[in-house]
């Protein structure tokens, strides 16, 4: 009864009320910043470009690799195959422009965790929406609810969902014994997470380039073994995104507004543009201004969803579509995706394999930060050990654990997120505008002549 009715709460929450606010809140953003998409490249230049003297705690290219080690995740593989699987090939497309609009909702979040953030007295910096909502909207109730749901959901979708995905598949492919690989993924978390944000940030600047390169080039041999049916395939993607027809070829047949759904609604989860997440670790690097910082988190979504997830989508398409034996319509995206990377001989496996462990380490590295953040703001400094021994704890708990029903809560919470940064979003859309026109052009180096201010109660936090 309880896991049903989570199930109902997770279904209507994922719908179509909160994929109408986020996607609403990305075509304003797009229009207030001047459809900021447009600098895309010059952002890419930028993550990539070492802001040196600037305030902050962790480079922008390190800021920039542990928000893509949370978001460059599970919901990269599995995700799109739950989006292909229950709506057609036409979600691919859908999900494909939630990453195009959701750049200017990253962007706009990461700008206003910036400009608001604060420095504790011991000199961390410290940011996010929570921030934005305190100082900016002087909204502390919102902000204090973010920064619960945020340190609470942490601990599901960034924690134990991940670390059983990448138990379970160490088990299934190596036969590994479960407890054994439960064992060492906690040791290596542990060993990461002791070291704080220099050295979260110096695992994820290794690692999240490698293992994203790696997935994508296998993605581009598979493309190539599948070069006969890629044309046919895109040219179903966008149809079925329009068509009510049956989508043929072993899909399900589905409706435009099932296509459009499930595309949003993993597209949005995947990116997580508009959930507050990512700007935590961006208000932490050395920037010149809020701008700066702002673009170059924004090419986390293009990395994450532009290009990952429509890679994913075209593997599992062209699959589909050349070996009839893939089961299309059996609703399940874990199954689908396994079966289309399983008929590529050779590589197929190894790649999906290494993808969905990888990414699912990452992931809760990047995650524990978040979560360690909003713990700081209501707790203050003095609970950041007790936070790290539960993580730990967590991460060996949630690798042997059975968790349909934790995976449906932390979803909720997850997507709960969304709500008081996607209203501090809306609510300073003005100063979001006037810093893009401030810093534009020439300015995107100019130091920002604001102030940081020393927060005097780090130590104890908001409800400390």
């Amino acid at each position: 009864m309880f896991a049903s009715i989570i199930d109902t709460i997770d279904g209507f929450l994922w719908g179509w009320p909160l994929i109408t606010l986020l996607f609403a809140t990305h075509l304003i953003m797009t229009v207030r910043t001047g459809f900021i998409q447009k600098d895309i490249f010059k952002a890419i230049k930028l993550s990539v470009t070492k802001d040196a003297g600037a305030d902050g705690d962790v480079s922008q290219f390190g800021a920039l690799t542990t928000a893509l080690s949370s978001t460059i995740g599970t919901g990269n593989i599995i995700g799109v195959g739950t989006a292909i699987a229950l709506g057609g090939p036409g979600a691919v497309l859908w999900m494909w422009l939630t990453g195009i609009f959701g750049i200017a909702t990253k962007y706009a979040e990461t700008l206003i965790a910036v400009k608001y953030r604060v420095r504790s007295e011991n000199g961390a910096m410290i940011g996010g929406a929570m921030y934005a909502l305190d100082r900016g909207l002087h909204m502390r109730g919102l902000a204090i609810l973010f920064a619960l749901l945020a340190s609470i959901c942490a601990f599901g979708i960034g924690n134990m969902v991940q670390a059983n995905a990448v138990v379970t598949n160490i088990t299934q492919n190596f036969h590994v014994p479960a407890i054994i690989s439960a064992v060492v993924l906690t040791a290596l978390v542990a060993l990461v997470i002791l070291g704080g944000i220099k050295t979260i940030t110096k695992v994820s600047e290794t690692l999240v380039p490698f293992m994203s390169l790696f997935y994508i080039i296998g993605c581009l041999v598979i493309l190539v073994m599948n070069r006969d049916v890629l044309p046919e395939s895109i040219s179903l993607i966008v149809s079925s995104a329009f068509s009510a027809r049956a989508a043929g070829s072993g899909f399900i047949g589905t409706t435009v507004m099932l296509a459009c759904r499930y595309g949003f609604a993993r597209g949005l989860f995947s990116n997580e543009a508009g959930m507050g997440s990512a700007p935590l670790v961006g208000a932490a690097a050395q920037t010149a201004n809020p701008k700066r910082q702002a673009l170059v988190s924004m090419t986390g979504v293009f990395w994450d969803t532009v290009v990952i997830c429509l890679m994913t989508g075209l593997v599992l398409v062209s699959g589909i579509l050349k070996y009839p034996a893939i089961d299309a319509l059996s609703g399940n995206g874990a199954s689908v995706t396994t079966a289309a990377f399983s008929v590529i001989p050779g590589i197929g496996v190894p790649v999906l394999v290494f993808g969905l462990i990888t990414f699912a380490f990452s992931t809760i590295l990047g995650w524990y930060y978040y979560g360690e953040r909003a713990c700081v703001y209501l707790f203050g400094e003095k609970a950041i050990r007790i936070y790290k021994i539960l993580w730990v704890i967590v991460v060996f708990i949630g690798s042997l654990a059975e968790l349909n029903v934790v995976w449906n809560i932390a979803d909720i919470l997850n997507g709960l997120m969304a709500v008081p940064n996607v209203l501090a979003v809306l609510l300073l859309h003005k100063v979001i505008a006037e810093e893009t026109r401030k810093y534009s052009g020439i300015h995107i180096n100019d130091t920002d002549p604001e102030e940081i201010p020393v927060v005097h109660n780090a130590e104890n936090g908001i409800l400390g």
